[in-house]
């Protein structure tokens, strides 16, 4: 945890004794009152924490802002709504590696079921974000959407994106880096891969197909090694 983040609700309150967190930081970092620490508000400042003081009722802290986030990189992924499992790690690679948005959807070979994880359902996605974006030692999290289906996807992507559709199958060549200074949406069907229907709507959307080389890469590994060609 190279960062303590801390949503902006939770300034001004301890941590309980069992946070992760506050094990952290006093098991692994040894802080005890007075000492300092790397820490931020998600997606606001950077700074340093300080304890306060230890206890039955948690960790109190105070939090000093030094330094506001950058800007987060102008990266879009349009992803086939994965496993739970899957899902948890491409949460955590994708923030830690710097996207602005994660728009999840229900394709036409995938499965539904996956909709209901409890992953979705109790909020649990929002911790791997913030793993994420604490191994990054930065403080923004990209926003998560779930659409209706893939073309709902397509249409809430920001005006003038380049677009990418990551196709194993039928793309023409490799995927290339990305201009540093254009949007770019990079889609990736499900583990069946795309439909017919789902490939004429990425053409008809603009979409370019292309693939990571011969080798069949699991979503999660696709997706990093994606981002990193990208944004190379």
């Amino acid at each position: 945890m190279n960062l303590i983040l801390f949503e902006p609700g939770e300034l001004g309150t301890p941590l309980a004794p069992s946070d992760e967190r506050a094990l952290h930081l006093t098991q692994v970092l040894r802080r005890a009152p007075g000492d300092r620490f790397d820490a931020g508000v998600v997606d606001g400042p950077r700074g340093k924490g300080v304890v306060e003081s230890l206890g039955p009722a948690g960790l109190c802290f105070r939090f000093e802002p030094l330094a506001a986030p950058a800007p987060a990189d102008p990266l879009h992924l349009l992803l086939a709504l994965p496993r739970p499992q899957t899902a948890r790690k491409i949460l955590g690679e994708a923030t830690a590696l710097g996207v602005a948005s994660l728009r999840f959807f229900p394709a036409e070979k995938g499965e539904p079921g996956y909709a209901t994880s409890t992953l979705w359902k109790t909020g649990e996605w929002r911790r791997h974000l913030r793993d994420g974006a604490a191994q990054a030692f930065d403080t923004r999290i990209p926003a998560v959407i779930h659409e209706s289906g893939l073309a709902a996807a397509v249409a809430g992507l920001p005006a003038g994106c380049a677009r990418v559709a990551l196709d194993s199958y039928e793309a023409a060549g490799r995927l290339a880096p990305a201009a540093a200074t254009r949007p770019l949406a990079l889609a990736f069907g499900p583990e069946r891969g795309w439909s017919a229907a789902e490939r004429t709507l990425l053409r008809q959307a603009g979409f370019a197909l292309a693939h990571l080389g011969e080798r069949v890469l699991r979503m999660e590994t696709a997706v990093v090694a994606a981002l990193a060609i990208a944004k190379s």
